[in-house]
């Protein structure tokens, strides 16, 4: 799919007096080129997820602003309300105003933004002044919005230290990193109410007592990571999505950037569009649905960690049970409780699953760039249930962590499947298939 989205990605520009749509694959290679610098920069699950809200919100509200009747604003329809000022302009062909949107706020975002200054130059150069000014004016709106949202404070906030005690998280090897934004709850969210709406149930009581809840949980990481069974270490390997990842030889460290849980299920939802070959308006809709909402989901899920502060498995069986053993992912460096990859990946699949139906088969080719083979799911649920048991396979999560991590993956996503049902209807109608609820 790379490949082929890079080849498309300037080819209809050329012709942008026509009147069709531009295939879905223009608007994905589009958002790849945002997903390779947030790989770069190696940007964190829970920023990645906030620069995707705001990009793909962007290129949406562009093109809402070209086609009101069809596609009405999302901004209007958040929990803090957003009303852009836009002029009025009327261009032959939208899609290339989003695309342009879409990077334009990346380059202000972004750290290594820049790096998208040489296509956005080109690209402008093909369009009408008047709808390049209107986008203009967008990004200059909704940048502004984003730089009020908590993000820029987080460092001057109270530093965090590691509670006492061996149910809490400590840092883990190798390179023994800081926890990753401890404050990101303090963040504006986009469609919950606040970070603590949907609060899971606590964790299961640290006692590493023979026979307690606890002590079992811990036994049933040890032994499935010491087991090797071949497909779950396939599955465990497919959604690392782990940006942090540090190899160690000798007394030297090298790090290999990878893709973020966020960046995996944006690339997924791109599969999905171009396979159903939806149109420009829609795929950037649906974008947008699902970046949104992962920001809200890594904004609860964060706030349930650094609530519970709970110890990683790593540092139980190292402890207690055998000082060798070594999870088979590289331990994150943020608390244990609750799963991201389940908060996201639950989230993210009860969108998808409301846009393109409970039966939409896919194949995942997010990881092939990363040496990691095209895996096949009959359904976006699946597919989440997969990525939320990997990180019990990978050694790096409890079972508890995934269960009510997936739970309160299931209230965000619902949520704001409610909030934005109109936009929903939008993506679904005219589109049902047989066998599709």
């Amino acid at each position: 799919m790379k490949r082929y989205c890079l080849l498309l990605l300037f080819l209809p520009f050329s012709g942008l007096n026509a009147v069709a749509p531009q295939p879905p694959a223009v608007y994905v290679s589009a958002v790849k080129r945002v997903t390779d610098i947030m790989v770069s920069d190696v940007t964190s699950p829970v920023a990645a997820a906030r620069y995707y809200a705001y990009t793909t919100l962007a290129a949406y509200e562009v093109f809402s602003a070209l086609e009101p009747t069809a596609y009405p604003s999302v901004a209007k329809s958040l929990t803090r309300n957003l009303v852009l000022d836009l002029p009025n302009v009327r261009v032959q062909n939208p899609d290339a105003y989003s695309v342009l949107a879409l990077w334009k706020t990346a380059a202000a975002l972004l750290p290594s933004g820049r790096l998208l200054q040489p296509a956005i130059d080109s690209l402008s150069l093909k369009l009408a002044a008047p709808g390049v000014q209107m986008v203009d004016a967008g990004v200059r709106q909704i940048v502004a919005w984003a730089m009020q949202d908590g993000f820029l404070q987080l460092n001057n906030l109270v530093r965090y230290t590691p509670k006492r005690g061996p149910g809490f998280w400590q840092p883990t090897g190798p390179a023994f990193m800081a926890p990753v934004e401890p404050h990101w709850r303090t963040l504006r969210p986009m469609i919950l109410d606040s970070a603590n709406q949907f609060v899971p149930l606590p964790p299961v009581a640290f006692d590493m007592g023979s026979g307690t809840p606890f002590f079992d949980l811990v036994q049933e990481v040890y032994s499935i990571v010491l087991a090797k069974d071949p497909e779950q270490v396939a599955i465990a390997n497919f959604w690392d999505c782990n940006p942090y990842h540090i190899s160690q030889i000798g007394h030297v460290e090298f790090g290999t950037k990878k893709i973020s849980p966020g960046g995996h299920w944006i690339g997924i939802t791109g599969i999905a569009c171009i396979k159903e070959k939806m149109p420009m308006g829609k795929t950037v809709l649906a974008h947008a649905l699902v970046a949104v909402a992962l920001h809200d989901a890594f904004m609860a899920c964060w706030d349930e960690k650094y609530r519970s502060h709970r110890v990683r498995p790593e540092t139980v069986i190292n402890a207690h049970l055998d000082r060798s053993w070594r999870p088979l992912l590289q331990t994150p460096p943020f608390p244990e409780y609750v799963s991201g990859h389940s908060v996201a990946s639950t989230t993210a699949a009860v969108l998808l699953t409301r846009i393109f139906g409970n039966e939409f088969a896919f194949a995942d080719d997010t990881e092939t760039e990363f040496g990691l083979p095209v895996r096949k799911f009959p359904s976006f649920e699946k597919a989440a249930e997969e990525a939320s048991l990997s990180r019990l396979y990978g050694g790096i999560h409890f079972r508890d962590a995934i269960d009510q991590g997936i739970w309160q993956g299931n209230q965000v996503g619902d949520h704001v499947c409610a909030k934005l049902q109109g936009h929903f209807e939008i993506l679904v109608s005219g589109r049902f298939r047989k066998g599709r609820d």
